[in-house]
């Protein structure tokens, strides 16, 4: 009789029911795998083909931030240049920022930062981890970026001027770029909408460690390091001991949620950082996979931030 009825009430229990659909997982705003290493090699050269007179306040750095509107818009982003004078151990200098908006349909906004000024007083250095793999990597993040769902925050793409010091960090001295922006944001009441603020500097080392400082938003740690293990990288990145001036601090100051990438282990050796300020800081030193590593993590986490908000 269990065995006869048995079929039969199943049947008859399913004869009642809806068939309801499952969920489905909305598809990730950006396409992790189409961010490639070598287009932004690529583009790390090019930049470094503009030569080593990037310095602030020089007509070299503005030679390059001409190039970066020139770049943007050639992919069919919109670019704004912002120059604006700021003093500095040696008097008041011109500082030019570039910024490329893609726009969403959300209110909010991410931005995506990288320095592109070089460090002064270094004789042959033309800086191709610092500043030249952020930049290489945001303008080849660009198309991926653009070509993206539009659902949810404007994606910034900036790139600042005046990061390097001349002497020591201090309140006129370094960061120029960087607080420029803070300060406009706070003071037109933009700063709340900001979700995140990523910076990139120092990500092309061929060994790569990137080492996340310990002066970030921890939310914004976590979702890299998340990041980092569902791309099977997660090695290659962890906590550092210490923090680090750099231009993400301008924005925490501010109450802005920020992280930076910087792998601050560059060097002859494990843990060490002497090819950082030197003529030693050179393309080769970097690599297509480092870059890859870094966008592709990036993308993850920008991917993480849409779902978040529901999008």
């Amino acid at each position: 009789m269990k065995w006869v009825l048995i079929p039969v009430l199943l049947v008859c229990a399913s004869c009642g029911q809806k068939e309801v659909p499952l969920p489905v997982a909305p598809a990730p705003r950006y396409q992790v795998s189409d961010f490639k290493g070598l287009p932004a090699l690529n583009e790390v050269e090019r930049f470094l083909g503009l030569g080593s007179s990037r310095v602030a306040g020089t007509p070299g750095a503005q030679k390059a931030a001409d190039y970066l509107v020139e770049r943007l818009q050639a992919m069919g982003v919109y670019t704004t240049l912002d120059a604006f004078q700021d003093p500095s151990p040696d008097g008041t200098n011109t500082f030019r920022n570039v910024m490329g908006v893609i726009p969403g349909k959300q209110d909010g906004i991410v931005i995506l930062a990288a320095h592109y000024d070089l460090k002064s007083g270094i004789d042959s250095f033309v800086g191709a981890n610092d500043s030249g793999s952020g930049v290489g990597l945001l303008l080849a993040l660009a198309p991926i970026l653009k070509a993206g769902s539009s659902e949810g925050s404007s994606i910034w793409l900036v790139f600042f001027d005046g990061e390097e010091c001349r002497v020591n960090y201090g309140v006129n001295d370094g960061l120029h770029g960087s607080r420029h922006l803070a300060k406009k944001l706070a003071a037109d009441g933009r700063s709340g909408k900001v979700q995140a603020f990523m910076l990139m500097d120092m990500i092309g080392d061929k060994n790569l460690t990137v080492t996340i400082p310990r002066n970030g938003d921890s939310t914004l740690i976590s979702a890299v390091f998340k990041a980092a293990a569902e791309a099977g990288k997660r090695a290659a990145f962890s906590l550092a001991d210490y923090s680090i001036l750099d231009d993400h601090q301008p924005f925490i100051d501010k109450g802005i949620p920020a992280v930076d990438f910087i792998d601050f282990e560059y060097g002859s050796a494990p843990r060490m950082n002497d090819y950082w300020h030197t003529a030693a800081d050179t393309l080769d030193k970097l690599s297509a996979d480092s870059l890859e590593t870094v966008g592709q993590v990036v993308l993850r986490v920008l991917n993480g931030l849409a779902s978040s908000t529901g999008k």
